[in-house]
């Protein structure tokens, strides 16, 4: 499902008269996940959505890893990344 397949499913399942609208409540809910999981400390970097699931921002440490073309060894630099773990509810429905 891309972008705008999902707006349109906000559309037909919500409560709302335009996909316009649909697509401002998409941008709503992605800006307030992003800002949330940037900003704070580490435990306002969790946001935890009842029957969806957890969004957590992480760290990943830094490593040695290879080039796949040369085989030579590089350094990976430390990396911020964003992990989701799903609900019970979404689990379930599977």
């Amino acid at each position: 499902m891309n972008k705008a397949q999902f707006i349109n499913s906000i559309y037909k399942l919500g409560k709302y008269d335009t996909k316009v609208e649909a697509s401002r409540a998409y941008d709503a809910v992605v800006n307030a996940l992003a800002s949330r999981l940037s900003t704070g400390g580490s435990g306002s970097r969790v946001i935890r959505l009842p029957e969806l699931g957890t969004f957590q921002m992480k760290t990943r440490k830094a490593r040695m890893g290879r080039n796949p073309q040369t085989g030579r060894s590089i350094k990976i630099p430390s990396k911020k990344v964003v992990t989701f773990r799903g609900g019970k509810s979404l689990s379930k429905s599977l």
